[in-house]
């Protein structure tokens, strides 16, 4: 009777050991992705939906990729997109924070600002950000310190020289804009504009909105009172640039942009960058967190690497621009169909 029991009990040793076993295998692999490699979770957060931002992530993910970390094989993304609303905006960087993903991509100010206020533990890239250190995200440029980095959306130039351009081109007065005054990445960019007008013969008019159904009228109430519009690159404006279109197209207005992305929806021209590039840059900063265990502390914020002037041929016409023949020197030609 010895025998069968001591048979018996190693069976049955045997048994909860192969359970124990798969346990943890299971456990295991739901961290490892195609040929064993792991997994990574990366919670996405965008303030709303507009081209620039769209192309930025897209961007994103391919440096990523081009890092080793491929959408499906290795890396998992969960997007969440805001619609412009601060409860939701905070909502999804909680919920993130609360799921321990190993990374957070916040795409634009609001949603990087959410981030931190939610983690002070999981690394965040940043991208599409104006003011890096005014927002309160990185204590400086080249230190960013905390559990924060990424890539700011403001190019040293892109004001100044849109600037220069209508001034210097151009036989406007007065220049009128629109933007949401709680966006600091868009009161950064008004500030840097009146800097830069300092000397010319240019004068800024503001209105301010603070959601995207408000845009139509004030781009209304700036007809008659401006020679020209400039729309920096404020999410809730931006969000409803056709209707400002609509406005400048209906009365003559040239529209300026602070991003190329608006040129090719029907603004005049702008100096600006590929917001898929700042994207790029970004996802190769995280691929430097995951991969190689650098900290967000130790990477600076980096800034857009080229800058260019890009006229859109076909809104010049309809917004009553003569085209110069010495702009074929200065600027990338855009036709819209």
């Amino acid at each position: 009777m010895k025998k069968p029991a001591c048979i018996l009990l190693g069976l049955m040793i045997f048994a909860l050991t192969a359970l124990g076993g798969c346990g943890d295998k299971a456990s295991t692999e739901g961290k490892k992705g195609e040929g064993g490699k792991k997994t990574y979770t990366v919670g996405v957060t965008q303030i709303v939906e507009h081209p620039s931002l769209d192309a930025a992530f897209a961007g994103f993910k391919k440096g990523m990729a081009d890092a080793g970390l491929k959408e499906g094989v290795n890396v998992k993304y969960i997007v969440k997109n805001a619609q412009n609303d601060k409860t939701t905006n905070q909502t999804i960087a909680d919920a993130f924070a609360a799921d321990k993903v190993d990374l957070i991509f916040a795409n634009s100010t609001p949603s990087a600002q959410a981030a931190l206020n939610a983690t002070k533990d999981i690394p965040i890239v940043f991208t599409s950000v104006t003011d890096p250190v005014g927002s309160g995200l990185v204590q400086s440029i080249e230190n960013p310190g905390g559990n924060v980095t990424g890539t700011s959306d403001t190019h040293p130039e892109a004001i100044p020289d849109t600037i220069k351009f209508m001034n210097g081109q151009f036989n406007f007065k007065n220049v009128g804009t629109i933007y949401n005054a709680g966006e600091t990445n868009s009161v950064a960019q008004i500030r840097t504009i009146k800097e830069a007008m300092k000397g010319t013969g240019l004068k800024l008019v503001e209105k301010t909105v603070t959601n995207s159904s408000e845009v139509l009228q004030a781009a209304q109430s700036l007809v008659g009172k401006v020679d020209a519009i400039y729309i920096v690159t404020d999410n809730t404006v931006v969000s409803a640039f056709e209707s400002v279109l609509k406005v400048a197209d209906e009365n003559d207005i040239p529209v300026f942009a602070g991003e190329l992305d608006s040129v090719r929806r029907g603004a005049f021209a702008a100096y600006g960058f590929e917001y898929s590039d700042i994207g790029y840059q970004a996802g190769q900063m995280a691929a430097k967190i995951l991969k190689d265990g650098k900290k967000p502390a130790d990477i600076p914020v980096e800034y857009p690497k080229h800058l260019k002037l890009l006229i859109n041929k076909t809104a010049a016409e309809k917004m009553g621009v003569h085209l110069k023949p010495e702009w074929d020197g200065m600027a990338e030609y855009f036709t819209q169909k």
